[in-house]
């Protein structure tokens, strides 16, 4: 919450850089997030909308549009006027996962946006009480598998993929386990502290504080390489469990035909801000990883990854009418 405030309370600088491109933008540029203030992806999209009113001269205003699993915000963009003044961060699980759950969407990730470029990614974290007997990953599935009735692990609704890692790691490491749904890290955290549940595979980004105080233990994260806040909690790969190489990441999009006069001088904003040293070190501190790639690659990687969440998906058993 605090970089939250911190965020909020940073000025914006209203100086026009050299690569704005045209006269765009003109005014504030609505900016769309699907889910409430305090979270992970309410947090990066502050950090990026007060980057992008610093360099691009108009203030980017973040308007949570909340319910549905992110669906009201997608469904929101999908309408808006392809003016250039309606923004969205779209995270990947909306646009890839949600159509293999839900028969049917308000919006149609593959024609209803305009892929503007990758923004940052998250790790998950596999974690556990500091109360519970183990150490390392194996010790925790040598722990799990002698469990009467298994364990009960949390995440922040059916389909995401909290829930589908989570399902993932306890199919993989033979543990019978109770999916427990709750209104994001904030109450999955306070839960996993009582004894409720005892296995979260969330977002890195909301759960560094309480693992520094020591009341949460990090297993391991599910980025390719350590995380470097987090230098002592091993990869998966490192624990003992290859082929789990998770991220959730996110783009900004608007609505299909968001004019290239505005994508040109936003996108070449997101290359600035991904690329400066400063951005990415707050970025790292929140959890989460600057990437800055264009629309081609967005296309790409969401075509590279549907066939691996489909699995996901069909091993976790999610389903969502």
């Amino acid at each position: 919450m605090l970089q939250r405030r911190a965020l909020l309370a940073a000025p914006a600088v209203l100086a026009r850089p050299a690569f704005a491109q045209g006269t765009w933008p003109e005014r504030p540029v609505r900016t769309l997030v699907g889910f409430p203030p305090g979270g992970s992806l309410d947090v990066m999209t502050r950090l990026m909308a007060e980057q992008m009113s610093q360099r691009l001269g108009q203030q980017f205003v973040v308007e949570n549009r909340t319910g549905a699993a992110g669906h009201l915000a997608a469904e929101a963009l999908a309408r808006a006027q392809p003016d250039g003044y309606t923004l969205g961060t779209v995270g990947m699980p909306t646009a890839l996962i949600s159509p293999m759950l839900y028969r049917k969407l308000p919006y149609d990730p593959s024609k209803d946006y305009a892929w503007i470029g990758q923004m940052w990614e998250f790790p998950n974290v596999v974690v556990v009480p500091a109360s519970l007997p183990v150490r390392t990953l194996a010790e925790f599935i040598a722990w799990g598998r002698e469990q009467p009735g298994g364990i009960s692990y949390g995440s922040s609704g059916v389909g995401t993929t909290i829930h589908l890692c989570g399902a993932w790691l306890l199919a993989r490491a033979g543990i019978q386990g109770t999916h427990i749904v709750y209104r994001g890290a904030a109450q999955t955290i306070p839960a996993m502290l009582s004894g409720d549940v005892q296995l979260a595979v969330d977002n890195l980004a909301s759960y560094v504080p309480v693992i520094r105080e020591g009341r949460l233990r990090a297993l391991a994260v599910t980025s390719d390489t350590r995380w470097p806040t987090l230098p002592e909690v091993p990869t998966m790969a490192e624990a003992g469990m290859d082929g789990f190489v998770v991220t959730s990441w996110h783009m900004w999009a608007g609505p299909l035909g968001f004019p290239e006069t505005a994508q040109r001088p936003l996108f070449a904003a997101i290359q600035a801000t991904c690329g400066d040293p400063a951005v990415q070190a707050r970025a790292l501190e929140m959890g989460a990883r600057l990437i800055g790639k264009g629309p081609e690659t967005v296309r790409a990687r969401l075509a590279a990854e549907r066939p691996f969440w489909a699995e996901m998906v069909k091993v976790s058993g999610a389903q969502v009418e």
